[in-house]
């Protein structure tokens, strides 16, 4: 199993947006930069995802499940684009903000600090247990 990170703006699709989805989930659609694309070719089914609101809150709100694995992205009929299907697995008990994350030595090398534009990532094992224990979640996974 591997572990993700996937940024979006509330204001865009927010976790509400995403959990009212159910089991079905929904398209990680829209994603137009090549690295993020990339590490969705690299997801499998069941690897798991934080859910994070970028922009005003600037923190892992959620978990998700890759439910899909990349697919030709709905929103383009450009060929290059590709995205995955995720879907709600829990909300986090208390979200973990950017400024928590940066704060801690131990998450010193995540994507997120180093490159905090990019809209998909990957996190490590130990990046993931951490922040599901600053969370309050058991580790999932």
């Amino acid at each position: 199993m591997r572990y993700w990170l996937f940024k979006s703006e509330p204001d865009t699709w927010s976790w509400d947006n995403q959990q009212s989805k159910g089991d079905l989930g929904e398209e990680w659609d829209g994603v137009r930069n090549y690295q993020a694309r990339n590490f969705m070719r690299e997801m499998a089914l069941g690897d798991l995802g934080f859910f994070y609101h970028s922009q005003k809150q600037k923190a892992v709100v959620g978990v998700v499940q890759i439910i899909a694995e990349a697919h030709p992205d709905s929103t383009t009929d450009d060929e290059r684009w590709e995205c995955v299907d995720i879907k709600a697995v829990t909300s986090v008990k208390t979200p973990v903000t950017l400024d928590q994350i940066k704060a801690t030595p131990e998450l010193a090398d995540m994507v997120l600090v180093k490159n905090s534009r990019l809209s998909v990532q990957p996190v490590t094992k130990a990046e993931w247990d951490l922040i599901c224990h600053m969370a309050g979640l058991e580790v999932l996974g």
